[in-house]
């Protein structure tokens, strides 16, 4: 679903850039590792501050990356067109990624998921298009967040089904990925690392 304007703002100003930069990654970071020339793909890329930590923090080689919402991929484009052709983007969702099967050797997702009303769609998407070995990295807000009264007043999430820690990382191996660790933020958050198994 598209942002309204408060979740808008909120994404678009320097100290959501500053938590993505300074904390978020690199907590992914010291879960999952680094994926040195790897291609990845980021769900949902926003203003583009995730596929600039993706090449610079995480070392990808190069970076597809898509949102649902065009002015999202406008900003995004702006913001790393000194990248060239290392960074594809596409206006585009989680639930019917553009993309091969066995496409990429990480998936990130800044916080995408629990904005999509069928997030297990999106996940069965994630490790279709992961290589096996490939990296699913994940940081997403719980449903005692999302359904906080607070968050419902100003935010626009959708309401039935989300997930909590345990039933998100359930639904991970429902989906064939294998959480390699896991960690939450009380109710709220959770920050995972999961792998597409290889098969033997």
């Amino acid at each position: 679903m598209l942002l309204n304007n408060v979740e808008y703002a909120l994404m678009n100003n320097p100290l959501r850039a500053a938590i993505q930069r300074r904390f978020e990654a690199r907590r992914l970071l010291r879960m999952g590792g680094r994926i040195p020339g790897g291609a990845a793909l980021e769900l949902g890329c926003g203003r583009g501050v995730g596929i600039e930590l993706i090449l610079d923090v995480f070392g990808a080689s190069g970076v597809d990356a898509f949102d649902l919402d065009p002015r999202m991929v406008a900003v995004a484009a702006r913001r790393v067109r000194d990248r060239g052709d290392r960074v594809r983007l596409w206006v585009g969702d989680a639930t019917a990624i553009a993309a091969p099967d066995a496409t990429y050797d990480a998936v990130f997702d800044f916080g995408i998921i629990h904005h999509i009303p069928d997030w297990r769609a999106a996940l069965a998407e994630v490790i279709r298009v992961l290589k096996p070995g490939g990296r699913f990295f994940a940081e997403e807000m719980l449903a005692s967040f999302i359904q906080h009264p607070l968050t419902r007043r100003f935010l626009d999430h959708p309401q039935t089904d989300r997930f909590d820690a345990a039933m998100f990382l359930g639904a991970l191996g429902e989906a064939g990925l294998t959480t390699l660790c896991s960690q939450n933020l009380g109710k709220s958050v959770i920050w995972c690392v999961a792998t597409k198994p290889v098969a033997v």
